[in-house]
């Protein structure tokens, strides 16, 4: 049997012009020591030696997550495609499952085709593992996408970490029981440790922790939330303390706080377990852990229980300021939440994280089912999910307005923090027909979330759920309809483009409403300039124009008008109008701040660089341009730099980077859409960097490195071209790309997908 043991690195040579991508994944590093489990982690190597599928079960609490990610650590240099996780355990929509697979994989994008038919494309080819963890509420969604992956992709193997098997043909399970006696004394010890700095298990307290751990069952979270205690309690104060939580198993009536148990005093029963967890009959081992929740429960404030309670309504992450909003009222004043929710964090209830959204806070999934029962034994539930629906649509409003600012990075940030949240938002407002429009309202608001970050996709299906319902309020709907119309233009969707555009356009005639009227007239302007219909995407983009400064306009959307006239203009021949277009843009954006339509711009203006013979001056606009469009995650504007800079690349001689990146280009353009659109316009830089570099390399080695290339992701294609690893090759010199007569610029901005605002 193969140990598993994480081997030595195993270093392969290869030129500098064509070294060898980093092993891609996205499986994060451990923030702490891995405890014991020696036995388990043999056992899932042996059965993934052998099995496609192999499923890790277990109660909740008992380390499943965490030994299935330490495992996959340790086996990820078996798969040349590495190993990539996907959490589940936020996700409350089954119908979002294909759309998170596909974010995890980093295969979000524009693309019109079903979510499920490109993922069972983009890993039919692959030598991966996925890690799929916390589905056991998706159960059957989950086992249907399984099954579907592992038939189309032989290379495919899936560790799967849940409370349930998923019931498929060929699974092999793995049942995680509690940890033993030595290796739970471990763990608590190590993580007393680090609550209590030198902490050590001594000969004076040794049977006290040994009495612990074993009343503890050795389950993983009831050991940390034990150790949690050690802040403020000895380790015979926190027995002292488990005895009277053990005692609600048997029926002893608990001590619970004002306002949250008031129907179980009533009733005259025990149990502190809330009624909608204590449905089904679970084994005494889900027992025991609610013993360890509860325990934690009952040492908290009747003002942290409430709080607990009410932070339930939010999906995986949170911020300060929307707890303060959601969950204060008389009983809970706003000015004394901070130190509430401290006390939470003291007591790891809440964990406290870094995110590139600022400071943010999250709840372990068992923690969040307790609280949430409680939640449901009161009357508060209905008030605080209208308070949490009504936050996030102030929250996109603002981000909205700020993202035509210096704050673009910032709100991108933000909003990805928040999806789940948002997710939540849209999906009880599309479920209340009294609160259709404001769905429709979101669902439109964020449409520089869904262009400007790579999420066509989930954008266009949120979209299209919000429009199926009828709704009064023409403003929230002819919103929502310019939108679905924009995204669906950048998904080479003609059809649903058209007949969103033109349904908007005669709602704004009939309403009088002049700002929905020039949305709709603009991104028909991008819809023809997408069909090679250059002179009527002229005509209606100026004739957007000159309606924006009318009602005085002005914004990312406004901006990119105006690029992507520059681009028609351009595919006419007029180079020159298109760089006097793109540099009066650059002038605005710089004023403002904007940087995510200062991208595009750039773009358009390397390549009339390039176009002069300037290769210097366009690989200088196109690295800040794709760097500006990865900090986005703006798939569109980065395959479009990737792209041109294939060409620019084969211009100063370098044949077999240039078949790199068109391999890189090639591997990102399935989440995008149709490569290059299936537009002539847009096709021609490409066709014509291939035709040369396959004349100067040879088919075969053509071949080679574009291969190489498609082994590189987005991050990896990026890191290649801002930061090269070796020397460029000896001499490298300009060489004149011969160019067809009729030579038309590359792909534009916005009619390449391009993430234009809407």
């Amino acid at each position: 049997m193969r140990r598993l043991t994480r081997p030595g690195p195993a270093p392969r040579p290869s030129p500098a012009s064509l070294r060898e991508p980093d092993r891609p994944g996205n499986l994060p590093a451990e923030l702490n020591g891995f405890i014991g489990r020696h036995d388990e982690l043999a056992a899932l190597a042996r059965q993934l030696e052998s099995a496609r599928l192999v499923t890790l079960t277990g109660l909740g609490g008992v380390g499943k997550s965490r030994l299935a990610r330490h495992a996959a650590g340790i086996l990820q240099d078996r798969f040349c495609d590495g190993v990539w996780l996907v959490e589940l355990a936020s996700l409350r929509e089954p119908h979002l499952l294909d759309h998170t697979v596909a974010e995890a994989l980093g295969a979000t994008g524009h693309s019109g085709r079903p979510v499920r038919s490109a993922l069972c494309d983009l890993l039919a080819d692959r030598d991966l593992l996925l890690v799929l963890d916390g589905y056991e509420h998706l159960v059957d969604a989950c086992a249907e996408l399984t099954g579907q992956l592992l038939r189309r992709a032989p290379g495919l193997q899936v560790l799967a970490a849940g409370r349930r098997p998923l019931g498929l043909d060929g699974e092999r399970t793995v049942p995680l029981a509690p940890m033993s006696t030595a290796d739970a004394t471990a763990l608590f010890a190590d993580r007393a440790a680090a609550v209590v700095p030198g902490f050590t298990v001594g000969p004076a307290d040794e049977t006290a922790v040994t009495e612990l751990c074993d009343r503890l069952d050795g389950i993983p979270l009831a050991l940390e939330l034990a150790a949690g205690r050690l802040r403020a309690l000895s380790v015979d104060q926190v027995l002292q303390r488990l005895d009277d939580r053990f005692r609600l198993l048997t029926g002893t009536r608990p001590r619970c706080s004002p306002g949250l148990s008031t129907a179980r005093e009533q009733e005259g029963t025990a149990s502190e377990v809330p009624a909608p967890l204590r449905q089904g009959g679970p084994p005494p081992r889900h027992q025991t852990l609610r013993t360890a929740i509860g325990w934690s429960h009952e040492l908290c404030t009747s003002e942290e229980r409430l709080l607990w309670a009410r932070l339930t309504v939010f999906a995986g992450h949170f911020d300060l300021e929307a707890a303060e909003y959601v969950c204060s009222g008389p009983d809970l004043p706003a000015d004394e939440l901070l130190d509430t929710l401290t006390e939470l964090v003291t007591q790891s209830v809440l964990v406290r994280e870094e995110t590139a959204a600022g400071v943010r806070y999250r709840m372990l999934d068992t923690v969040r089912a307790y609280g949430a029962g409680w939640l449901a034994a009161t009357p508060d539930g209905e008030r605080l999910r209208r308070r949490h629906r009504d936050w996030y649509l102030g929250l996109a409003t603002w981000c909205e307005l700020d993202w035509f600012s210096s704050r673009q990075a910032e709100i991108a940030a933000r909003i990805e923090a928040e999806l789940p949240n948002l997710r939540v938002a849209l999906e009880r407002s599309l479920e209340t027909p009294a609160d259709t429009h404001l769905g429709q309202y979101l669902a439109g608001t964020l449409w520089f979330y869904w262009v400007g970050c790579g999420r066509l996709s989930e954008g266009r299906h949120w979209l299209d759920r919000a429009l199926e319902l009828e709704s009064t309020h023409d403003e929230a709907r002819m919103k929502a309809l310019w939108v679905a119309g924009y995204v669906a233009v950048l998904q080479g969707d003609t059809v649903g483009a058209l007949g969103a555009l033109q349904e908007c356009r005669d709602e704004a005639e009939r309403t009088g409403n002049a700002t929905a009227a020039a949305y709709a007239l603009h991104r028909t302007g991008c819809l023809a300039l997408v069909c090679d219909d250059m002179p009527r995407a002229e005509k209606l983009l100026r004739a957007a124009l000159d309606r924006y400064r009318e009602i005085g306009e002005l914004n990312s959307n406004v901006l990119l008008a105006q690029v992507e006239l520059a681009m028609a203009v351009a595919f006419q021949g007029e180079l020159a109008d298109a760089v006097r277009m793109c540099e009066d843009v650059l002038e605005v954006c710089e004023e403002h701040g904007e940087r995510w339509t200062l991208a595009y711009a750039q773009y358009v203006l390397a390549f009339a660089a390039w176009s002069r013979g300037d290769g210097g001056r366009a690989r200088a606009l196109l690295e800040e341009c794709l760097a500006i469009d990865h900090t986005f995650h703006d798939l569109l504007g980065a395959v479009l730099a990737i792209e041109l800079l294939a060409l620019v690349t084969l211009g100063e001689g370098d044949a077999e980077e240039a078949a790199v990146l068109q391999g890189a280009a090639g591997r990102i353009w399935p989440s995008v859409g149709l490569p290059l659109f299936g537009s002539r316009h847009f096709n021609q830089p490409h066709a014509l960097c291939e035709e040369q570099a396959r004349e100067r390399l040879g088919a075969e080695r053509y071949e080679h490195c574009r291969r190489v290339g498609e082994r590189l992701d987005l991050d990896a294609a990026v890191a290649r071209v801002l930061r090269p690893a070796g020397p460029l090759p000896a001499q490298r010199r300009t060489v004149r790309i011969t160019a067809p007569e009729t030579h038309e610029p590359a792909a534009s901005p916005s009619a390449s997908g391009g993430e234009t605002a809407g």
